[in-house]
């Protein structure tokens, strides 16, 4: 028998740094548990060069990691998502599309690291990918199979105000959508 490969995405407006950390992030520390991927509402088109180098630094997987719109998963044959994390508070405010099926939606905050300029940029970057990383981590220690979905909601919310949460994340009643 096999077990379930839950399906997550991550949102930005710009889908060029910290969704694609979500996306890589997932999908390596998921183990296969997960399929993770990331999009925005207006995608630049480029993942940004310093996304690439860190996760480079830290072996995480950047092939085949590319900026694309949300628009890409709302059409037919597109997958279909357990859990939705908007991950800029751009996007947590925006319409988000209909996305099939019922997925669990969170906002896990964290400052764009793409924003900083000059010497401290790495900084920000290795920051939103420990930031995003500790989240990955209280979320796949939750007992997804067995757990109600009142609850998930809360725990991926309570998750989402952890160090580095951003002001809207830190709300406490900061759910997407």
């Amino acid at each position: 028998m096999s077990d379930k490969v839950y399906n997550a995405l991550f949102l930005c407006t710009g889908n060029s740094a910290r969704s694609i950390l979500g996306e890589a992030l997932m999908n390596k520390m998921g183990e296969g548990r997960f399929a993770a991927y990331s999009a925005g509402s207006q995608p630049k088109g480029d993942v940004h060069p310093m996304a690439i180098e860190v996760l480079g630094d830290f072996g995480y997987p950047t092939e085949g990691l590319h900026s694309k719109s949300w628009d890409e998963f709302t059409k037919p044959g597109a997958p279909q998502f357990d859990f939705i994390f908007t991950v800029c508070d751009n996007a947590a405010g925006e319409s988000c599309p209909v996305f099939p099926g019922k997925p669990i939606t969170a906002h896990w905050g964290v400052e764009d690291p793409a924003a900083v300029e000059g010497e401290e940029q790495r900084e920000a970057f290795l920051d939103a990918l420990s930031y995003l990383k500790r989240r990955i981590e209280l979320f796949l220690m939750l007992p997804i199979k067995t757990i109600d979905e009142m609850s998930m909601r809360s725990k991926l919310a309570e998750i989402g105000r952890e160090d580095g949460a951003s002001a809207k994340a830190q709300v406490k009643d900061g759910n997407a959508q």
